[in-house]
C-alpha cells in the first residue's frame, strides 16, 4: 500500500488514524447484533467522542459518560441521551439546562427524589458483579429509589463492566447472562411493587458480542466496538481486521537494539491492559498496517517517547523519520488523547474528524 504510506507521510506525528470502512463495518456488525438479539442499541460515545462516529453507529438514542460529552451531543442534533454516570445532585442544575432529554442515573434514594422534583428521568444502578456502582437486584432500595422517581422512572441499568476479566468466550457469555438477569430481576421487583419499569438497560462490548439472549431486556449499550482495540482482541471480542484506530508516529532516535518514536504517554496513554497478555503499550507495524520483522512493540514510555523494541528476533532497520504506526491497547483511552482522528480509507486520507476532549 504505497500509496497509503506517501499519503501519510504528509500527516504530523504523533496523530489518531480511523480506519473509515472498519469503523463503518463494526457499527454495522452491532447494529445487526442488536437486531438478532431483539434489542435497541443505545452506543456508548464516550470511547468515540466524536459527531461523524455516531451517526455511523446509529441505534436508539446514545449513552454519555460527561456533561460535556451531553452538551457536545445535543448541539448536534442528538437529543435522547442516558448519562451513564452516577448523578450527584449539584449537577441537577446543569443537566436539565442541556437542550436534549438527557436521563441521569443513580443508586441513591435521596438522589432519586431529587431527580424527580428537578423534572429529570433517571435509571436505578443495578450491581450485575462488578462491584462498582449500583444495587443489588433484590436490595430494598431499589423499589425506593423506583417509588421516589414515579413517572420519571427510565427502568433499571446496569454494566457488567468485570466482562474485561474473563479469559475465555464461554466465561464471558457467562458474565453476560449474570448480567441479563440481574436486570431483569431488578426490574421484575420494581414491577411487582406496583411502579412501572419500561427499561432494561444492559451492555459492554464483550457481553454485547457473546451473549446468548438477552430475553427482558429492552436495549443494549457498548462502546469500544465502534474501534475496538488489543484488548478486545485478546479476550475474543473481535479479530485483528476489526481494529480500526491506530496511532501514526516517527522515529526520532536508534540506539542498542531499540528505537524510539514521538508517541509516549501523551500519545499512547499508560494503559496497561495487556499486562496479562504478554505487557508493552501497542503493536508497532509499518505505516501501511503490514507486519514488520521481529514482532516490535513499544515497551516503555516517557511523556513524549515511546521505546520500540523486538518481542522476537532482531528490530528492523527504522531510520530517524520513518513512520510506523502503533494499535493500542485501549481505544478509549488512546483516542481522548488527541483532537481529531486523521481518516483512512483504502490507500488515501480522506477526511479529518473533530472530537472532544472533555
Amino acid at each position: 500500500m504505497a500509496g497509503l504510506t506517501e499519503a501519510l507521510d504528509a500527516l504530523e506525528t504523533p496523530c489518531a488514524l480511523l480506519d473509515r470502512a472498519r469503523v463503518t463495518a463494526n457499527c454495522d456488525a452491532m447494529r445487526a447484533r442488536a437486531d438478532a438479539l431483539g434489542v435497541r442499541l443505545r452506543p456508548h460515545l464516550k470511547t468515540a467522542k466524536c459527531a461523524e462516529v455516531a451517526r455511523l453507529a446509529g441505534g436508539e438514542g446514545i449513552t454519555v459518560s460527561t456533561l460535556e460529552e451531553a452538551r457536545y451531543f445535543a448541539e448536534r442534533g442528538f437529543r435522547d441521551q442516558t448519562y451513564a454516570v452516577g448523578i450527584t445532585p449539584d449537577k441537577l442544575a446543569r443537566v436539565a439546562a442541556i437542550d436534549a432529554d438527557v436521563a441521569v442515573l443513580t443508586d441513591d434514594v435521596d438522589v432519586a427524589h431529587a431527580a424527580a422534583a428537578a423534572g429529570l428521568p433517571a435509571w436505578i444502578e443495578i450491581d450485575s458483579g462488578q462491584g462498582r456502582g449500583g444495587l443489588a437486584p433484590d436490595d430494598p432500595r431499589v423499589v425506593a429509589c423506583a417509588r421516589a422517581l414515579g413517572e420519571r422512572l427510565r427502568g433499571v441499568l446496569t454494566h457488567a463492566g468485570h466482562s474485561y476479566g474473563g479469559r475465555s468466550v464461554e466465561a464471558i457469555r457467562a458474565v453476560a447472562e449474570a448480567e441479563r438477569a440481574a436486570a431483569v430481576d431488578a426490574a421484575e421487583r420494581v414491577r411487582a411493587a406496583g411502579v412501572p419499569c419500561p427499561g432494561v438497560s444492559v451492555g459492554s462490548t464483550p457481553t454485547a458480542v457473546h451473549a446468548a439472549r438477552l430475553d427482558g431486556v429492552t436495549e443494549l449499550r457498548a462502546g469500544v466496538y465502534v474501534f475496538f482495540d488489543r484488548f478486545q482482541l485478546a479476550i475474543g471480542s473481535c479479530g485483528a481486521d476489526d481494529l480500526a484506530l491506530s496511532v501514526l508516529a516517527s522515529v526520532v532516535s536508534r540506539r542498542d537494539g531499540a528505537v524510539w518514536i514521538d508517541a509516549g504517554t501523551l500519545g499512547l496513554s499508560s494503559e496497561r491492559s495487556m499486562d496479562p497478555f504478554g505487557g508493552g503499550y501497542g503493536v508497532v507495524t509499518a505505516a501501511d498496517g503490514a507486519p514488520l520483522p521481529g514482532d516490535p512493540y513499544v515497551d516503555a514510555l516517557n511523556q513524549v517517547h515511546g521505546r520500540v523494541v523486538a518481542r522476537d528476533g532482531a528490530l528492523p532497520a527504522l531510520p530517524v523519520g520513518a513512520r510506523v504506526r502503533v494499535w493500542p491497547n485501549h481505544a478509549c483511552i488512546t483516542a481522548a488523547m488527541y483532537d481529531a482522528y486523521e481518516v483512512v480509507d483504502d490507500d488515501r486520507v480522506v477526511d479529518r474528524w473533530p472530537r472532544l476532549r472533555g
